[in-house]
Parts: structure tokens; sequence; C-alpha cells
């Protein structure tokens, strides 16, 4: 996420050639998908909340935690974009705060999906343990390190950020687009930013696919309850595909290098919009998607609240169904 300056600048430039017209059909195609799906967010994040079932099991307040920061760097990135495309300049503060928000929940996300597939293992494979292992003392202080580890980064990444020249400035004004190539101009910088993520998706991926191989192969033993270990197994490659599409944001910028120049400027902006969507915006949502209409225990009351909020009765009366 970190690395849409280039596509900022780039769809700015397009938008000129465009006009009024262009713009209007830049917010169109932007905003009201990241609209959508904030709502669609924004109804799951209170559904989390509306009922103790949701409040008082891990997986679920795990989940709260994900959807949280993934809208909180959706409604960031797309607050950046609709900057970039007014062409308006931001002060180096206010842009340094976007920026470390967006890493901290950027690191946020991942790792609450290494704890998910270590909670749905730990169900899996240690049945008789599980209550006693994953409880909501134990949830909270895996959230409260997750959140610990991606503050640390992001207080590395603000000491890398004091390297820069500030002192040689006339104002604090901005003379180009908010991004990290604007602040972040110590070459370790870049070095840093590669080897955490690097390391970071590495370590997140060894852990989701040996829970996903540990839960096949309690799967085929005899005392395991199939159906059980079915939908765990279903869960961690949905935890897969959500850290595949979070890794591919990483890929961002190279695929907008990768248009051919020989374009012409609206084709290209279309182009940088539909890559925009579909690494930026969609991972973010995949989420709420997932849970919202996949689990049996919050499906009932996440489609009340979208669809029968004056029509239907309290969200005390909807019904629950208890999912493994």
């Amino acid at each position: 996420m970190m690395d849409t300056n280039q596509s900022q600048m780039n769809i700015t430039v397009g938008l000129q050639y465009q006009g009024l017209l262009g713009i209007v059909l830049f917010f169109i195609q932007t905003a009201v998908p990241s609209c959508i799906f904030l709502f669609i967010n924004g109804t799951l994040l209170f559904t989390l909340r509306s009922k103790p079932v949701f409040r008082e099991t891990s997986r679920y307040i795990l989940l709260y935690n994900l959807l949280f920061a993934d809208t909180v760097l959706l409604t960031n990135s797309q607050l950046l974009y609709i900057i970039a495309a007014c062409r308006i300049r931001l002060t180096y503060p206010v842009c340094g705060a976007a920026l470390m928000l967006s890493h901290l929940t950027t690191v946020i996300s991942p790792l609450t999906l290494v704890v998910m597939s270590l909670e749905r293992y730990a169900a899996v494979c240690y049945p008789l343990r599980h209550a006693t292992i994953i409880t909501i003392k134990n949830t909270g202080v895996a959230i409260i390190v997750v959140w610990a580890f991606s503050s640390l980064s992001v207080i590395v990444r603000v000491f890398l950020i004091l390297s820069f020249p500030f002192a040689e400035l006339e104002n604090l004004q901005m003379k180009d687009f908010c991004g990290k190539e604007s602040i972040l101009l110590d070459p370790r910088s870049d070095i840093y930013e590669k080897t955490f993520t690097y390391f970071l998706f590495a370590s997140a991926g060894v852990t989701v696919t040996w829970s996903y191989i540990g839960v096949m192969l309690a799967a085929r033993s005899a005392s395991t309850d199939k159906a059980s270990a079915k939908k765990a197994r279903n869960t961690l490659l949905l935890h897969l595909v959500q850290l595949g599409l979070s890794i591919s944001s990483t890929i961002h910028n190279p695929l907008l290098f990768s248009i051919p120049k020989s374009l012409d400027r609206v084709t290209t902006v279309r182009i940088q919009i539909v890559i925009y969507l579909c690494i930026i915006i969609l991972p973010r949502c995949l989420s709420g998607l997932i849970y919202g209409l996949r689990d049996q225990t919050i499906r009932p009351v996440f489609m009340h609240l979208c669809c029968q909020w004056k029509r239907s009765p309290s969200l005390s009366d909807v019904p629950t169904k208890d999912k493994v």
C-alpha cells in the first residue's frame, strides 16, 4: 500500500488530460467500490460487537482485529488517492503520519492471519485442550503482541524519516505527492523495507502452510471430527489466499512500470485504476466478504444489519448458529 506514490502521480497527470469528466469517472471507479466495501466492513465490525457470542469467542475477536486494521488501511489509502487526484500537497508531518498509519495496519493484517491460523490448528489438533490454550486472555495477549511488533516497525521507520533534511527546507509544505519516496530518502530505508517485507510474509506463509499441513494430517486420524477438520482446512486455505493478496500489494509499482509506454494517456490511467482496485482495495475487503457470507454464526446478524435495519426485530432476536 505504501508504494502507491508513483500511481498517484501518474493518475493525477492523466486526469489533467481528461478534464472534469475524467475526474468524475476516477471518483466513481475508485470511491464507489471503496465506500461499498467500507460499508460491508463497518457493518461486520458492528456485527462482531453486537452479541456476546462474538465478544467472547477468540476467533471472532481476532477477526475483529483483522477487519479493523483492513478498514483503517482502506480508508487511509482512499483518502491519499483522493488527495493526490485533487492535486493537494500535504505537509511533511501529515504525510509522515499517514504513511506510518498505513504501515502499521499493513503489518497487523498478516500477523493477525497467522494467529487466526494457529487458533484453527489448535482447535483441530488439540480439541480437548483448545479451550484452555485459546482463552480470551491469551487472545488479548496475542493481539497486544501483534500491535507491539507492528508499532516497533513503525518506530524504526520514524527514525529513518528523521534522516530527512527538514532543516534545509524553507517550509514544511511538500512539493510532491505524499508517498514514502518523498520522505524516505535514506538508502537504508529501501534495504529495511525489502528485508522486513520478505521476512514478514515468508514467516507468515510458512506458519499458515504448516498449520494447514497439520490439519490435513490430523484429519486422517480416526479420533478427529472430519467436519471440523474440513472447515478448518478450508479456512486456512482462505488465509493463504488472503496472504497472497496482501503480498500482491508489494508488486503494485512494478506492475505500473510494466504498462506499455505506447498506450495513450487515458488508457494508461484506466489500467492504473484497475490495478489499484484489484491489488490495493480488493485484498482489504476479502475478510468481510468471506466471513460475512460464509460463517454460519455471523451470516444471520450480518444480513439482518445490511438488509433489514428498520423492518427486522432487534439484534437480540436474530438467531445464531455455532460453527467450529
